[in-house]
């Protein structure tokens, strides 16, 4: 499983990433069009990415992460104008404010606002809703009920 390391080749620009944050992984979005020769070196802090397009322009990327990732539970797949990189968080469950460990953000990185979800609040928001819907239905339950309708009107005879 020794990988060949990658090296930077010269000319070599960052492809554009997108990225967003679930609960057990990261997802990044690399924007190159009709990507080959595609090298992707994924490691527990960081990862390196090294690709061309359809005119051969060289991309080169290099992320230390936020956090650390499980290397044997990621994946890559490289579509038509695409490279997925989906990342298994080794925390699951705790949120990743930027993809990055140096809280500056290279221009090259955006935030995929399409994708993303505040899924931290979500089981709290499903609860108290929960709770709530079953309060409702207790006090239904209850003795609330009110007084037994009258149903001497509805006789069978006509």
């Amino acid at each position: 499983m020794n990988k060949a390391k990658i090296v930077r080749p010269e000319g070599s620009q960052p492809a554009h990433a997108l990225w967003f944050d679930r609960k057990k992984y990261v997802t990044i979005n690399f924007v190159v069009q009709k990507p080959k020769d595609v090298q992707v070196d994924i490691q527990p802090d960081k990862m390196i990415l090294c690709c061309k397009n359809d005119t051969d322009d060289v991309f080169y990327n290099e992320l230390h992460f936020y956090d650390k990732v499980q290397i044997h539970d990621s994946r890559e797949r490289v579509h038509e104008r695409t490279i997925n990189i989906l990342l298994r968080k080794m925390k699951p469950d705790v949120a990743w404010p930027r993809l990055q460990k140096d809280p500056a953000r290279p221009c090259w990185i955006s935030v995929d606002f399409d994708n993303w979800r505040d899924w931290e609040h979500e089981e709290d928001e499903g609860k108290a809703e929960y709770d709530q819907y079953m309060d409702m239905i207790q006090e239904m339950a209850s003795g609330n009920k009110g007084a037994v309708p009258d149903m001497g009107d509805l006789s069978d005879s006509d």
